[in-house]
This record gives structure tokens, C-alpha cells and sequence, in this order.
């Protein structure tokens, strides 16, 4: 207050008449006084290394031990899949399955720990006993050059561990994992093998646990690459003829996995070299890869259903609207679903079909490059995704955030890395 008035924000304070030294008096209703807080500022350098590594937002990186980038790659991409290590965490240290030897068991544990440290630590992982056993189960990667271990063909690598993962996991009777590095990553396939010659027919069932890309001057894009991949040539005795003839294999998807591989046949055996030669092309894929048009007539009746419980939904989420329940096989081929989630929560949908129904669509979970123009050189790393849509580039113990518009130009054409293992996971209702 001033002269017996209010002093207002707007004031003039020329009019007021305000001498040096005079005294002005402040009239209020003082606020509450702050409180000094009851805990400190926690710093993360001074949390647990456990709550360190959650707070980090991924997990460590793995230190390369001598041309294992190959090794580091495939670790943190298969990393990246939950049940996976839920599986892992459930099987025994001591008790071996009928028919699995010591090796096998031993790689199986050595991933489970393996696993476990990059969940619990914020400082890169030295894989030293993982190593040792992987080249003990499979003496091939303890190749030497010159007293120098060589580099390896990560492809080679996912193979063989998750060869080994599907026999260890799998003589575990008593565990719910008995079945599920199949439902993890198998595929069955139905093939027609045909003799154009001798007019034989016959089919084939089979179980893999990735797809192929071939690369050729026609394939731009994965779809054609998977195209081509099932649809191959063999030479063999035809029984009719009785001498060697040219069949024609036509396969098709007839059951689907959590988790789909796609590795990209880019290396092939050039006799003038003598190694492994890398094929360049760029071939684009998909954040988002539907293969309903790879899958058999029984498999694709079976996913209509599920299918247009999820076009419903995310017609719904936009606004538009919603279809009937049932679609016809043309319809089925055309549709794509632009969603990110891989698991939506679409139930009120549909309540009458079961949880977790795989509908054929699939999004970009992890990708595995290479660069370099040889297998058995150059150097692999993981780009993995995040439970956040992060991306985040393994590079041995050198982890870093990417953004998704970089995953897409790992595609080839050139000398920058390019991707050779694509790892994908269903989209489920």
C-alpha cells in the first residue's frame, strides 16, 4: 500500500509521488514455505545395476572377443523375442532330456546366462563362456587363420543355436516349452513336386525354421525374393523315365510361427575365389510383411476369420466402418492392416474366437546385417526394437538409438550394411 491505497499492477508510478528512502508496506497472506524434499535427487549412476539397466530403456551390448560380431548379432536379435527366454529361464542346470548330450545342454544354459546378464547389466557383456561352448558343440567356428580366430557366417550361426535350442527345450517333457521353439519359429510347408517330362506328382511336408529370399535381376522386394524361394528346381531319378530329370518343388505355408525368419540368400560359392561371394542388390522389406499369399488353401481358410476380427478393429480404431465376419479368399489377398502393435487388444470384437490367433500379418522386429562383400568377412550387427518402438543398433558393445526410417535403408545396393536375417513377429487377436 501506498499514501493509504492499493498500489495496482497497472499503476503510474510517475503520479505517485515516491521519495528516495520512503517506506512502502506490503500487505499479503504469506504461501505455505516449501519443504525441503524427504529423499534426495537419486542419480542413475548410483541406482542398482538392475535398475540402472531398466532405466536405460535396453539392454547391454556384447564385447566383440575376436571376430564374433557374428555371434554378438544373433545373440541380441534372438534376445529380443520374451518367450524365448521364458523358455530359457524354465530350463534345468543339471537334469539333461532323453537323447541330449552334454554339449547341447551346455550351449543351452550358456544362452539362458547369457540372456540374463544383458537383462540385468548396463556395462557391455563379455560372452566368454557362451563362446566356448558354441565352438565346442560346433567346432567349425573355432576356425583359425594365421593363429587368428576367423570370422563366421551369422546365418550358420542363428541355425545352429536355434537348431540346438529346439532339441534341448523341446526333451523337456515335463515343461510347457515342450512344443515351443515350434510354435516359436517353425514353419510346416506342403510342397507339389511335379515332372514336366514324365507327368509325375507328388507332394512333400516339412518343417523349417526360417524362409528364404533368393536374389535375383527380377527381385526388387522381399515379396518376389520369398516368391522365388518357393518355388525351386532339383534334379533327380525319375522312376518312370529310369534316369535323372528336372523337378519342379511348389511349397506352400500350411502352418505359421510366432516368430517368422527371413534370411536373404545373398552369399553364394565362387569357385574363381574360392569363398563366399555377396550379392549386392538392394531388395526393400516391409515394417509390416503379410504372407497370406504364401500359405496353403487349408491355412488360408483358416486365418479369414481372424483376419477380419482384426480389419474390424482397426476400422473401428479409425473410425470406419466395420465389415462382416467373413471374407472371401480374393478379399483375404488383397488386405493389409496398417497397425504397429503386434498384439492388439481386439476381444471385444469378437468374444467367440479363442486369444492369440496368428492372421498372417507380421512387424519387424529385428534385423541382422552385414557389411562387407564376403561372408567370412566384413562385420554383422543387430538392430533390435523395443518394447517402446525404439530402435536400437547393436554393434558389438556399442549400443545406439536409431531411427525406423534407418532400418528401412539397410536394403543393399552398396557397401553400407544390409540386411541378411529379418525377424519378424505375428500379429496376433
Amino acid at each position: 500500500m501506498v499514501k493509504g491505497g492499493i498500489l495496482k499492477d497497472d499503476a503510474d508510478w510517475s503520479t505517485l509521488g515516491v521519495k528516495d528512502g520512503q517506506k512502502l508496506m506490503m500487505i499479503g497472506t504469506a504461501d505455505e514455505i516449501v519443504k525441503a524434499p524427504e529423499k534426495g535427487p537419486v542419480f542413475v549412476e548410483d541406482l542398482p545395476e538392475e535398475e540402472q539397466a531398466a532405466a536405460l530403456g535396453h539392454s547391454a551390448g556384447l564385447y566383440n572377443l575376436g571376430n564374433t560380431c557374428y555371434m554378438n548379432s544373433t545373440l541380441q536379435c534372438l534376445h529380443s523375442v520374451p518367450e524365448l527366454k521364458s523358455a530359457l529361464l524354465s530350463y534345468s542346470d543339471n537334469v539333461r532330456g532323453n537323447g541330449v548330450d552334454q554339449a547341447s545342454h551346455s550351449l543351452t544354459v550358456a544362452t539362458r546366462n547369457t540372456f540374463g546378464e544383458l537383462d540385468q547389466s548396463v556395462r557391455p557383456v563379455a560372452p566368454l563362456h557362451f563362446l566356448q561352448m558354441l565352438r565346442k558343440k560346433y567346432p567349425q567356428f573355432a576356425q583359425q587363420q594365421n593363429n587368428v580366430y576367423m570370422q563366421q557366417d551369422a546365418e550358420e550361426c542363428w541355425t545352429q543355436l536355434i537348431y540346438t535350442l529346439s532339441q534341448t527345450l523341446a526333451s523337456e517333457a515335463s515343461e510347457p516349452s515342450a512344443t515351443q521353439m515350434k510354435e516359436l519359429f517353425g514353419i510346416d510347408l506342403v510342397s507339389r513336386v511335379h515332372c514336366a517330362e514324365s507327368g509325375e506328382v507328388s507332394s512333400e511336408a516339412e518343417s523349417v525354421y526360417s524362409l528364404k529370399c533368393h536374389i535375383s535381376h527380377e527381385v526388387n522386394h522381399l515379396h518376389e525374393g520369398l516368391k522365388h524361394g518357393l518355388k525351386t528346381e532339383l534334379e533327380k531319378v525319375s522312376p518312370t523315365l529310369g534316369r535323372t530329370a528336372i523337378y519342379t518343388r511348389e511349397s506352400r505355408i500350411n502352418e505359421l510361427p510366432r516368430y517368422l525368419t527371413v534370411q536373404f540368400v545373398r552369399f553364394f560359392w565362387k569357385r574363381e575365389s574360392n569363398q563366399k561371394a555377396k550379392i549386392l542388390r538392394k531388395v526393400d522389406y516391409p515394417l509390416e510383411l503379410d504372407v497370406y499369399d504364401f500359405c496353403s488353401d487349408e491355412l488360408k481358410q483358416k486365418l479369414q476369420a481372424p483376419r477380419q476380427v482384426l480389419r474390424d478393429a482397426e476400422n473401428a480404431k479409425f473410425g470406419l466402418k466395420v465389415q462382416g465376419k467373413t471374407s472371401s479368399s480374393k478379399d483375404e489377398g488383397s488386405s493389409s492392416s496398417a497397425g504397429e502393435s503386434s498384439s492388439m487388444d481386439i476381444d471385444k470384437a469378437d468374444s467367440s474366437l479363442p486369444k492369440k490367433q496368428l492372421t498372417g500379418i507380421y512387424d519387424l522386429i529385428a534385423v541382422l546385417t552385414h557389411k562387407g562383400r564376403s561372408a567370412d568377412s566384413g562385420h554383422y550387427v543387430g538392430w533390435v526394437k523395443q518394447d517402446d518402438g525404439k530402435w536400437i543398433e547393436f554393434d558389438d558393445d556399442n549400443p545406439s538409438i536409431r531411427k525406423e526410417e534407418e532400418i528401412l535403408k539397410l536394403s543393399g545396393g552398396g557397401d553400407w550394411h544390409m540386411a541378411y536375417i529379418c525377424l519378424y513377429k505375428a500379429r496376433t487377436i
